[in-house]
C-alpha cells in the first residue's frame, strides 16, 4: 500500500511538472526539430515517463501479423490527457495470439518538447518486411512550419518482424502530411499510401505511390474534399474488380467517396456515400476471397455515434453489404484497423475511452462468422476472442 501511494504521488508530481513546463514552453515556428529523426527507445518500461502507469492518453491503434504469427500493435500515448506535444508512439508485440503483450519500443522526438509523434500505422509488406509508419509535427494541427514544411509521414522498418526485439532501420521521412490507414497494394504491384494534409490544402486526400517497393514515394494524384465537409480525411483505397480505384474518405457529413480510372492520377468529384457513418475512422479492406470487409460504427444505413463497432462483408464489389457482426457496442469505441492472415482469420484492433480507461483492444473472427445465419453464436465468439493489448494509465 505504501509503495502504491508513493507511485501515485510521483505520478501527480510528474504531471504537474509537465503541465507547468508546457505552459512555459515557447512553441517557435522556426524550430525545425520536427524534421529531425525521432529517438527510438528500446525497453521503454525502464523509464517511468513511458510506463502505462504514467499515461493520461492512449488511443488510435493499428495492428499487423507476420507470416509466422507474431503480432504487432502500435498506438500513441502521453502523460497529459490530450493530443498534444507530449504524445509519443508505442510499439508492442505478442507471440501468444494476443494473450500477453510486451511494449518493446517507444518513438519519441523530444520528450516534453514541442514535437510530437502520433497517428501510427503498422503493416507487413508483400515481401514480409514490417513497417511502422507515424506522423511527426509540432501542433495538433499540421500547419505550415518554417521553410514551408508541414508535419510528415515517417517510417521505420525491420526485416525480422518475427523477432521479439528486431533491429530497426533509422527513421525516414516519406512524405508531407499524415498517414492514418493501411497502405494498399494494387494489382500492378504498386504500393499506395493514403496521405492527407487535413484542413490545410485543397486536394487533401492524396494518393502517394511507390513503384520500387518502398524505396521512393511520390504523389500521383489526390481527391479534393470540399472545405465545408473537410476534416482529417483518414481515407482508405480499395481496388475494384474492374481495376477502378475506390477512395473512401472521412468527412464531417459521414463517408465521402471518389473513383479513379487512370491509376490514381485523377479522381472524380467526391460525393457522399450511401453508407452512413459518424465523422470517425472506419476500416475497409479486400479479403482473401476477393470480397470486401468493412468495419464501421452502426448498421449500414444508420448514422450512430462512436459506438457499436460492426463488421460487414460485400460479395458484389461494394454494391451491397451483409448484415453486420457486432464487435463492441460500448460508447467511445473507435478507430478500427486490422489484417486478415493466410488462414482467413481477421484481426481487428480499436481503442476505448482514450482519456478514461485508455484501453486498446483486439478481437478476431472469420468471414464466415459475418455471413453466418447464426449471428448470436458469432457475436459470442467475437466477445470471447476480445483481448486487451494495453490498459493505459491503470
Amino acid at each position: 500500500m505504501k509503495n502504491m501511494k508513493i507511485m501515485k504521488n510521483m505520478k501527480s508530481i510528474l504531471i504537474i511538472a509537465i503541465i507547468f513546463t508546457s505552459n512555459c514552453f515557447l512553441f517557435s515556428q522556426d524550430d525545425l526539430d520536427f524534421l529531425s529523426p525521432a529517438n527510438l527507445i528500446e525497453d521503454p518500461g525502464r523509464f517511468y515517463k513511458f510506463s502505462p502507469d504514467s499515461r493520461q492518453f492512449t488511443g488510435i491503434s493499428s495492428m499487423a501479423v507476420t507470416k509466422n504469427g507474431r503480432m504487432w500493435a502500435v498506438w500513441y500515448a502521453g502523460v497529459t490527457p490530450a493530443e498534444d506535444h507530449n504524445n509519443y508512439v508505442v510499439v508492442a508485440t505478442s507471440i501468444d495470439e494476443g494473450k500477453s503483450w510486451d511494449e518493446v519500443l517507444v518513438i519519441d522526438p523530444d520528450g516534453g518538447g514541442p514535437v510530437r509523434t502520433f497517428d501510427p500505422e503498422v503493416w507487413v509488406d508483400p515481401n514480409g518486411k514490417l513497417w511502422v509508419f507515424y506522423a511527426q509535427g509540432i501542433s495538433r494541427k499540421i500547419q505550415v512550419e518554417m521553410g514551408g514544411h508541414i508535419a510528415g509521414v515517417w517510417a521505420i522498418t525491420t526485416e525480422d518482424g518475427d523477432a521479439a526485439k528486431p533491429k530497426w532501420s533509422s527513421p525516414r521521412r516519406l512524405a508531407e502530411g499524415v498517414l492514418m490507414c493501411k497502405p494498399t497494394v494494387t494489382n500492378n504491384g504498386e504500393w499506395v499510401l493514403p496521405v492527407s494534409t487535413w484542413f490545410l490544402t485543397d486536394n487533401s486526400a492524396q494518393f502517394v505511390v511507390s513503384a520500387d517497393q518502398g524505396r521512393t514515394w511520390s504523389i500521383r494524384g489526390a481527391c479534393h474534399v470540399p472545405e465545408d465537409v473537410r476534416t482529417f480525411d483518414e481515407h482508405m483505397i480499395v481496388e475494384k474488380n474492374d481495376g477502378t480505384l475506390w477512395m473512401w474518405i472521412r468527412t464531417k457529413a459521414g463517408i465521402g467517396e471518389s473513383f479513379s480510372n487512370d491509376g490514381g492520377k485523377t479522381w472524380s468529384e467526391m460525393t457522399k456515400s450511401e453508407v452512413e457513418h459518424p465523422s470517425a475512422r472506419f476500416f475497409i479492406r479486400k479479403l482473401n476471397s476477393g470480397n470486401l470487409l468493412l468495419v464501421k460504427h452502426g448498421p449500414i444505413s444508420i448514422r450512430t455515434g462512436r459506438s457499436h463497432l460492426m463488421a460487414f462483408v460485400s460479395q458484389d464489389d461494394g454494391n451491397t453489404w451483409s448484415n453486420g457482426l457486432l464487435l463492441d457496442e460500448r460508447p467511445t469505441v473507435s478507430y478500427p484497423d486490422g489484417q486478415q492472415t493466410e488462414d482467413g482469420t481477421i484481426y481487428i484492433t480499436y481503442d476505448y475511452n482514450r482519456t478514461g480507461q485508455q484501453h486498446i483492444y483486439m478481437t478476431s473472427f472469420k468471414e464466415e462468422d459475418i455471413l453466418s445465419p447464426e449471428q448470436d453464436e458469432s457475436i459470442i465468439k467475437v466477445f470471447q476472442n476480445r483481448k486487451v493489448i494495453s490498459d493505459g494509465g491503470r
